[in-house]
């Protein structure tokens, strides 16, 4: 960072309503001409470009999780990872809801009123950094003087959009061959992914399988020793009505034979009582 931008940054902190007497007081008491020009010519910042600086100096750690998740949802757009790209995105417009709400509160904070419009203008610059790696790093900076808007397929118009020079150029963006080739890496990952997923399904499919076999086999094995136990109370049961069907049988002919002694012996006592008359 050159001594412009460190006081760029420096100046951009002032609310913008002191922002103009901030710079001028600096560049007259800069003793280097070249650098007092310099500071002369910053721009006082929009609200919204403002509030974005706010965001870069206080919420520092915040603003680099989205210029991270940024570069997450670029690569989904180059692989073309369709469920990605939409998780990515969803959480894309939380988090640039939540920082625009952050920066509101920082406005708030400082005495500076944002209208609605600002608050539009900061999320649209926030959107536009989540889309472009160049805008990004022109609002990781801290050294916003307008917002940044993103149209369409072209690239973030950064001109007179920053205070001191430009940020370090980003990395070139991936040849064909190297996103086909992350590409099928990724797919293969996947596959990978599918056939472990599979391969741990069919496993806990066999144990569940075993488990029920057995669970079965102790079943069968439990009715088969039941079985054996009844047919031997079968047996035994027959046994002792066999010798209760005989045992009826000798009580049977006992009764009739003690039915004839009855009536033999009823008949020889009348037989007696006839004698007497």
């Amino acid at each position: 960072m050159s001594d412009l931008d460190a006081i760029a940054a420096e100046l951009l902190a002032t609310p913008p309503a002191a922002f103009t007497a901030a710079r001028d007081a600096r560049a007259k008491a800069e003793p280097d001409v070249a650098l007092a020009r310099g500071i002369a010519a910053i721009r006082r910042p929009t609200v919204a470009a403002w509030a974005v600086d706010a965001l870069a100096r206080e919420r520092a750690d915040e603003v680099a999780e989205m210029l991270e998740l940024a570069a997450s949802l670029r690569d989904a757009q180059d692989d073309l990872d369709g469920p990605g790209l939409r998780a990515l995105s969803a959480q894309r417009r939380r988090l640039v809801a939540r920082l625009a709400a952050d920066a509101a509160a920082l406005a708030e904070a400082s005495d500076v009123r944002m209208s609605a419009a600002a608050r539009e203008g900061v999320e649209r610059t926030l959107t536009a950094a989540m889309l472009d790696a160049d805008a990004g790093q022109a609002v990781a900076s801290g050294r916003l003087v307008r917002a940044l808007e993103s149209v369409g397929l072209e690239g973030v118009d950064l001109d007179g959009a920053l205070a001191g020079g430009a940020p370090q150029p980003r990395a070139p963006r991936a040849s064909r061959d190297e996103v086909a080739e992350r590409r099928a890496r990724k797919a293969a990952e996947r596959a990978a992914r599918d056939a472990q997923h599979e391969a741990t399904e069919a496993a806990r499919a066999l144990h569940r399988a075993e488990a029920a076999e057995s669970l079965a086999r102790e079943r069968a094995e439990h009715l088969e020793a039941r079985i054996v136990e009844l047919q031997r109370d079968v047996a035994r049961l027959g046994r002792e009505l066999d010798a209760a069907r005989a045992d009826e049988r000798t009580a049977a002919d006992d009764r009739a034979s003690a039915q004839r002694r009855v009536a033999e012996t009823e008949g020889r006592a009348a037989e007696a009582l006839g004698a007497l008359d």
